[in-house]
């Protein structure tokens, strides 16, 4: 039997609660719903937030502390990732932008990346498209088409709680489906027969 498909979210919030993690944690899951009808999963949430003092301790990557490494592996190791910042200052956070600094050049080739962004209002939207996708562009991975950016006003106590919000999901993840579905029968990480479905 083959090792569960892993998919694996990070949260570039510097805060806990956070608006971004509760976001990044909804995507990672629905998918893992929809792909656990074909397969076992494991899914994660790595929270930033929690790695700040690992991510400081050098500036190369076998200078950082054991957690941060650990972190890093996880992502390189994943079969999916979800990857969501809250916008500061029209882009991602430093601490996101850090954090993937680390990641290997090649580690993220053809992996598929779910984009996902937080912002006090729908102005800092395009924050998906100009800042999160050319940077995953640079790692060479398939991003999904569908990136999904909540405001302040889809979320109550740091959950989620817009219908809006949750039908942005549904959607972006039935338009992930074929994508992911294709690309992990390719590698060998699903059945050649049968599949997801997207509903």
């Amino acid at each position: 039997m083959s090792d569960p498909i892993r998919i694996v979210g990070v949260s570039g919030s510097l805060s806990d609660p956070s608006r971004t993690t509760a976001l990044v944690r909804a995507v990672v899951s629905a998918l893992e719903q929809e792909i656990s009808a074909e397969a076992p999963v494991e899914a994660d949430v790595i929270e930033l937030a929690g790695l700040l003092a690992p991510l400081s301790t050098g500036i190369r990557r076998h200078e950082l502390g054991v957690e941060a490494q650990r972190a890093l592996a996880t992502v390189e190791e994943a079969d999916v990732v979800v990857v969501g910042s809250p916008a500061y200052r029209a882009s991602y956070t430093g601490l996101f932008k850090h954090f993937f600094d680390h990641v290997g050049q090649y580690a993220l080739v053809d992996k598929p990346v779910v984009l996902t962004a937080t912002g006090g209002s729908d102005r800092h939207a395009l924050l998906v498209e100009h800042q999160m996708r050319p940077l995953f562009g640079f790692f060479q991975s398939l991003t999904m088409p569908l990136g999904i950016f909540a405001n302040e006003g889809d979320f109550t106590d740091y959950r989620v709680s817009s219908i809006e919000l949750e039908e942005r999901i549904a959607l972006s993840t039935r338009r992930a489906l074929p994508l992911l579905t294709y690309h992990l029968r390719t590698v060998g990480r699903l059945p050649a027969q049968g599949g997801v479905v997207a509903r």
